[in-house]
């Protein structure tokens, strides 16, 4: 069974949900869980454990990386940029051509792109750290407030 929780956060209430096993989703922005979902709200107890910790950390500044299983439904292209994206180190941005270059596709920049907007689980899969090729904050999801400010919190201006 699917399950989800709300975080408060420094940049606005999160949802997080799971599927009884792994991270499923982060997103911003959602006052309530998509009508799609039959999960069940337990707040008292995290969706995941730890899931709720480990965020709590990286917003106070105690936590680079994070140790949670994740699953994430995408296409086998998207999947695969996710993936490089958990590579992206705290305090460091790739650009999009630098990412699809990670994947083996140097001319994907666009879909790289595309694939980046559709991340599931945002903040530990962080795309909020991939940039224009002139290191120009370009679109994102929870938008460039937020991702100005995820770039800050890591140390970067």
């Amino acid at each position: 069974m699917n399950r989800f929780t709300f975080l408060e956060s420094p940049i606005g209430r999160l949802l997080l949900t799971c599927d009884g096993e792994a991270l499923t989703g982060v997103f911003m922005d959602l006052q309530r869980p998509p009508q799609d979902m039959d999960g069940v709200e337990d707040a008292s107890v995290d969706p995941l454990p730890g899931a709720v910790q480990q965020l709590n950390e990286y917003f106070a500044g105690t936590r680079r990386e994070f140790l949670l299983p994740l699953r994430m439904h995408g296409t086998a292209f998207q999947r695969r940029v996710w993936q490089r994206l958990t590579e992206i180190p705290y305090g460091t941005t790739w650009s999009y051509g630098q990412l699809a270059r990670r994947i083996g596709n140097p001319k994907a920049s666009r879909a790289v792109g595309l694939a980046n907007g559709r991340n599931p689980i945002s903040i530990l899969v962080p795309c909020h750290r991939v940039i224009g090729a002139d290191g120009s904050l370009t679109g994102y999801g929870g938008g460039l407030e937020r991702k100005r400010w995820l770039l800050a919190h890591e140390g970067l201006h």
